[in-house]
This record gives structure tokens, C-alpha cells and sequence, in this order.
């Protein structure tokens, strides 16, 4: 599990969105028999799963890093799995591979001046990017927020320039929050979504490079920098557009001694201090790919369900350990794989999903997301607008040993952030199919673990479209060389397996499409 700043039933008859009940759908064949989800949904076995993830989650792919030899061995084992059952390309071009262009940056080094003072990279300023610049002013933009009819860019030329801004979000005397009027903070706010939102808002407005002033998240980022900086390793992101601002994060000292007021006041204005940053790094191309098939529905083809799980894994340490990920997520790719089968097998009986069903293998979500973010933000297959939900598996093959009560369980996370509709269908399924324990621990907003944000599903749920998050929890092998095939609960995983499957045939096959009742935040 894991851009840095983040660093399916048919019914027999017509059914309303507020529908809750589950029922199966009548079939004519050759004979007249009722043929239900289940008959397809027993066709996932324990057997089935444990021979495929043996295989990829086994030495020979090596741990499946981005852009590595082991990735190009499952993305190769992933695209002959649809090849062979018959499920086609989702690209026109029939090819099964989606580029994601990445790259691989290594840790900038260089100088930064502030009124005639040299300071070192790593202590109170982090940055991930190369940059150049001598100026003797900064446009200070506040909170560096649009939105609406409020904007601290308001009446600022920033374009080519140098802009300074601090996380937050501006509040009222009152304690509530300008933007949502109340005590509830925006997006904004959000220690993973704000900062990406603040570095867009830049780019599109032109700036040539950004100093963002983070309390919260600054120790984040040192964290993260001094890892990259003990392990000599790179942070891997989308291959650099040489227009995008460079940006540093800095601590209070720093950005007081830029602008003494930054931390009490909020309207914008030019700032005067002589400031130069020249800083350098070396970029590695990284050659990677989703993998992406489609099974085109019957009667609502251009409405889509997308089933995710990412491919890749942390590959081989330092010390030549192999990150075999068994778990982490081989299990969601491996009960992808047979969720497909399923639902080929359905349509070759007559019996295929009323909307077409997606099946996408992302890679760099160990990276950060990148590879749904590069599906959601950058080259959507099919149209975001047309994508009724997502459902998203990642870690389903173990039990968390935190946790206590029936094994039987899952951790549902999400599935009622933005439709009512999609939680009390889910809700619904596993009462009449599956009966595991939802386990809801880990959806609750003020999780300290945040895996809300820390899986494939969250870049399209900040698009509006409903999910739900599969996840068994960590366990003592997370992102370790432990996370071995031997160590699954293949009966749980046949089980969880089929949830999905069941969900994402209910979903597919209701009249209605599942309706967006709440805002994405």
C-alpha cells in the first residue's frame, strides 16, 4: 500500500437507487433454469488462487519494483491471463499496456541564499526538485487558496514569478472555517490532498516556483528526505513537465525570516528579500504500465464499474532480500484475475453484466498512487463522467493481528464517503452471500493511519466517483520480506474474493446506477 503529496447482483425486474434488497436474475437458456451470481461466483476457488499467487508472488518476479525486470514479469503474467480467457484490451489499439511516464529524481543538491545567509538542504528546507532563481521579491499569497469567490491570489501577478504560502486554511473570529462556513475544514486542510491541490493551482497559474510553509507536514517530509537521503535512493513521479514550479517546504524559522508576519497574517502582498536558490539533480527515466482489460456490457456498455489492484511491490533490499508482497498485493491481483474468469464465464453462458466491467492493474502505488492517479488524471480510458464506481482491493489475504473477534472479516473503508446507495448495497450483498464481519475500524475520518488516502481507490474518489476499499489490515510482514505465499488464508481470500465479485455484479446489473449523495472531500 501507499505524487509525494499524498508523500455488480442483476435483478429480475426494475429496481430505484434506494433499492436495498438483492436478488437473483432469471436467465433463458436452452432449458429454463435461474442462473445467480453464485453459480459464477463458485467458480473462484482456494486452489485457483493459491497456484496463481505462488507464481507471482514467487522469487522469480523478483518483488515487483517499478519499472524492474520482476514488474515486467507480472504485468507479461497479468496481460496472458485475459489473452487466455478472452477478455480484450481496454485501449482501442487492443494493446493491454497503458503507459505511465515516470521517472526516477534524485535528491537535489545546491544552495539556497535568503538576504545574503546560506542554508543547507535537509535541516529546515526540503526540496525534491531542481530550481534556479535570483530575486529580490516573493509574491506572499497566503493560504495560496482558490476556491469559489475566495482567492489569495486575488489582484497578484504571479506568473513567472516566485510566490510564498502557508498550509491552513483561513477561519473566521468565530473558530469556523471561511470556506465551508462551519466547523468542519475543507480539502484544503487535508495533510495529503492540500498540498497537491496548492501545487496545481500554482502550475496553472503560471508560477515559476513555490516556498510552502507546512507545519504540520514538514516532519513528514523530513522523514521522507532523510530516508531517500540514507538509502541513496530517488523519489520516482511523473516524468517532469520542465513548465511545473519547483517547490520547497520549509519549517517556521525559515519561513519567518522570509516574512516575519507569515504566521498571523493571510492577505497577500509583495514581499521584499533577496533570495536565490540553485539547486541541481539527475532524472532516470522509469519504464512502467498499468495493465488494462475490459468486459463490454449488454445493455448499459457505456457505463463502467472499475475493479483495481495494484501490480507492483518494493522489490529486492538492499541487502538482497526479495519483498515477495504475497499480501501486499498479490492477493488483490490474484483475486482480480478471478474475478474476471468469473465474470467471462458468466457472459460466455449469456449471462455478462448489463455495464461494462474494467479491470485495472495499476502500477507505482507503492510509489504514490501513480499509476491510478496517471488512470484518473491524466488519460482515463474510459470517461470518468461514464465510471459508476470503483471498487478496490489491496492486502485481502491475511488477518490483522491487532484485531480481535471472527477471522471471517474484512475492513471496508470508504464505502459510504460518497454514496448511501453503494454502502447499503454492499451492505446488502454480504448479508445474503458472503456473511463476512465488515469491519468499519479503519473508515472512521480521524484514522491516524489515513488509509482512506493511502490506496488506488482515493484518485477516484477525489474525481466523485463512489468506492469501496477491500483491506485485511497490516500485519508484522507489511513490506517485508515475510509477506511470503505460505502465509495467506486462502480460504479467507476465496471468501473476500468473492464479495467483490458479488458487489461489483450487483452494481453492474441494477437498473439505476448507484447515485452520489455526498460531496467528495
Amino acid at each position: 500500500m501507499k505524487k509525494l503529496f499524498l508523500i455488480a447482483i442483476g435483478l429480475a425486474t426494475a429496481c430505484n437507487s434506494s433499492q436495498k434488497t438483492v436478488s437473483e436474475p432469471q436467465v433463458e437458456t436452452a432449458k429454463t433454469v435461474n442462473v445467480g451470481p453464485k453459480t459464477y461466483a463458485d467458480t473462484v476457488t482456494e486452489a485457483e488462487l493459491k497456484e496463481h499467487l505462488y507464481t507471482y508472488a514467487s522469487d522469480e518476479f523478483e518483488g515487483r519494483e517499478t519499472g524492474q525486470e520482476g514488474q515486467k514479469k507480472a504485468v507479461d503474467y497479468i496481460k496472458a491471463h485475459y489473452q487466455k480467457i478472452g477478455i480484450p484490451a481496454a485501449k482501442g489499439d487492443g494493446d493491454y499496456f497503458q503507459k505511465v511516464p515516470l521517472e526516477l529524481k534524485n535528491l537535489p543538491t545546491g544552495t539556497i541564499t535568503i538576504n545574503g545567509e546560506e542554508h543547507p538542504i535537509g535541516d529546515h528546507i526540503m526540496s525534491f526538485w531542481e530550481a534556479e532563481a535570483k530575486v529580490d521579491e516573493l509574491v506572499y499569497v497566503g493560504y495560496g487558496i482558490e476556491e469559489g469567490d475566495y482567492s489569495d491570489y486575488d489582484g497578484m501577478d504571479v506568473n513567472g514569478k516566485w510566490v510564498l504560502m502557508k498550509g491552513g486554511e483561513p477561519q473566521k473570529a468565530d473558530g469556523t472555517f471561511v470556506l465551508s462556513g462551519s466547523d468542519e475544514a475543507s480539502k484544503w486542510s487535508n495533510i495529503s490532498e492540500g498540498p497537491e491541490l496548492r501545487e496545481d493551482l500554482a502550475n496553472a497559474k503560471g508560477v515559476k516556483g513555490m516556498i510552502y510553509l507546512d507545519e504540520k507536514n514538514f516532519p513528514r517530509y523530513k522523514r521522507y528526505y532523510n530516508y531517500m537521503k540514507n538509502n541513496d535512493s530517488g523519489q520516482m513521479s511523473y516524468k517532469s513537465d520542465e513548465d511545473d514550479a519547483a517547490m520547497l517546504v520549509v519549517d517556521a524559522e525559515i519561513g519567518t525570516q522570509l516574512y516575519p508576519d507569515i504566521l498571523t497574517e493571510d492577505a497577500p502582498k509583495i514581499i521584499t528579500v533577496a533570495f536565490e536558490v540553485n539547486l541541481e539533480t539527475e532524472n532516470t527515466p522509469v519504464d512502467t504500465e498499468n495493465v488494462v482489460a475490459v468486459l463490454k456490457g449488454t445493455e448499459k456498455p457505456e457505463e463502467y464499474i472499475v475493479i483495481s489492484s495494484h501490480l507492483d511491490h518494493i522489490g529486492i533490499t538492499a541487502d538482497g532480500q526479495i519483498n515477495n508482497g504475497a499480501d501486499d498485493d498479490g492477493s488483490g491481483t490474484v483475486a482480480l484475475l478471478e474475478i474476471a474468469d468469473a465474470f467471462k464465464k458468466a457472459a460466455d453462458a449469456g449471462n455478462g453484466p448489463k455495464r461494462s466491467i474494467v479491470f485495472l492493474h495499476v502500477t507505482g502505488e507503492e510509489k504514490g498512487l501513480l499509476g491510478s492517479q496517471y488512470y484518473t488524471d491524466n488519460d482515463p480510458i474510459f470517461p470518468l463522467e461514464k465510471t459508476v464506481a470503483n471498487l478496490n482491493i489491496d492486502m485481502i489475504g491475511r488477518i490483522d493481528p491487532k484485531r480481535e473477534g471472527d477471522r471471517n472479516y474484512i475492513y471496508l473503508i470508504g464505502s459510504d464517503k460518497l454514496s448511501t446507495d453503494l454502502h447499503e448495497l454492499s451492505e446488502a450483498v454480504n448479508e445474503k452471500y458472503t456473511q463476512i464481519e465488515l469491519d468499519y475500524t479503519y473508515n472512521d475520518e480521524n484514522d491516524p493511519n489515513r488509509f482512506y488516502y493511502r490506496s488506488d481507490h482515493y484518485n477516484f474518489a477525489k474525481n466523485n466517483i463512489p468506492i469501496i476499499f477491500y483491506f485485511n489490515g497490516t500485519h508484522d510482514d507489511y513490506h517485508k520480506p515475510g509477506d511470503t505465499p505460505d502465509k495467506i488464508n486462502y480460504d479467507l481470500l476465496a471468501n473476500r474474493t468473492k464479495l467483490v465479485f458479488y458487489t461489483a455484479w450487483e452494481t453492474a446489473n441494477r437498473e439505476a446506477r448507484v447515485v452520489v449523495d455526498k460531496a467528495a472531500k
